[in-house]
């Protein structure tokens, strides 16, 4: 079960990532939903690490 959720954790986290990128790269990046993104990657990431 654990190793599942890890996983599932993985995918978000590849999947915000990738949503950062594209904002990043936009002619006029969004600072408050980059920020957003930011946040959720960054709690993904502490969940995964204790996990």
């Amino acid at each position: 079960m654990q190793n599942a959720h890890h996983m599932a954790l993985e995918a978000k986290h590849a999947v915000l990532e990738e949503k950062i990128s594209a904002e990043s790269h936009r002619p006029q990046p969004d600072s408050a939903m980059l920020a957003a993104l930011k946040k959720q990657k960054l709690r993904v990431k502490e969940e995964m690490t204790i996990l």
